[in-house]
């Protein structure tokens, strides 16, 4: 096993430097926090989410999107102590779920450690393998590390990245790691791709309001992190989590032109008990 997977997309989906990432992090923090709606506003929620879905393009793209559902997670920095993050492989394709091989991942802010006890807990079932090449050039799990350094304070991780494998599947692995309020899924994914500006507006629309109503049946035409996302919602409905739409935009948004733009969302995802 190898002690640490080092950053691989730093300086290029976010910045390289530490005072600059932190400083970019914080300002995107800063304007979730800002522009929070009192319905959404963690401050009225009891417990922490218990998931989010997050997107994962560059920062310039999709950073803003993404802090505004990291922001709900910052008034329990203390009590989240185990991060179950999930994203869809993009380089090297794997059957299942994989696990690393190595004992923490590292970022400019500094390394996360593994939750080794837990990943040994999973790693016989029959969808979960263990790849060190698939985690090897991997972004849609190294760029949600930096939001989570910034917003948790002592946090063990558990990086999933998903390959085939089916929303069951997804889901069973979810329920072995659900934990309580010390543990927090994050799903990592983006909308659909390479539209024309309007017309993925209108899809992304649908897929949000797809994600609300807890359709697990989301292709990967409207979201490339479509299998962790449709497990999510399998064991979000099970667990009787309600979600709750934090941010939808595209890249024409933010920082791209509007010819052939990629969709972001952001959702929280809380239980009964999280309400005032």
């Amino acid at each position: 096993m190898h002690a640490i997977r080092p950053a691989a997309v730093a300086g290029s989906f976010y910045p390289g430097n530490s005072q600059a990432l932190a400083a970019a992090i914080d300002e995107f923090l800063s304007h979730a926090a800002a522009d929070s709606r009192p319905a959404t506003d963690s401050q009225t929620l009891k417990a922490p989410p218990k998931a989010i879905i997050v997107p994962h393009a560059g920062y310039i793209y999709s950073g803003q999107a993404a802090a505004t559902a990291y922001a709900r997670l910052a008034p329990w920095r203390d009590s989240i102590k185990r991060v179950v993050l999930l994203g869809p492989v993009h380089r090297v394709a794997v059957r299942g779920l994989a696990l690393p091989d190595t004992e923490a991942f590292a970022t400019p802010l500094g390394t996360v450690a593994l939750d080794l006890n837990a990943i040994a807990s999973i790693s016989d079932m029959r969808q979960v393998v263990t790849s060190a090449a698939v985690h090897a050039q991997e972004h849609s799990l190294e760029v949600q590390l930096p939001f989570l350094q910034s917003v948790l304070d002592d946090f063990r991780l558990i990086p999933l990245a998903v390959g085939d494998a089916t929303a069951d599947d997804v889901a069973e692995v979810l329920d072995a790691l659900w934990g309580g309020a010390e543990t927090i899924i994050v799903v990592s994914s983006d909308l659909s791709h390479y539209l024309p500006y309007q017309l993925a507006a209108t899809v992304d629309k649908s897929t949000a309001d797809d994600i609300l109503n807890m359709k697990s049946t989301l292709t990967h035409q409207q979201a490339c992190g479509s299998t962790p996302v449709n497990g999510m919602l399998v064991a979000a409905k099970r667990h009787q989590l309600h979600p709750t739409l934090l941010s939808l935009c595209n890249s024409g948004d933010t920082a791209g032109d509007k010819e052939r733009v990629v969709g972001y969302a952001s959702f929280m995802f809380t239980g009964a008990t999280s309400h005032a």
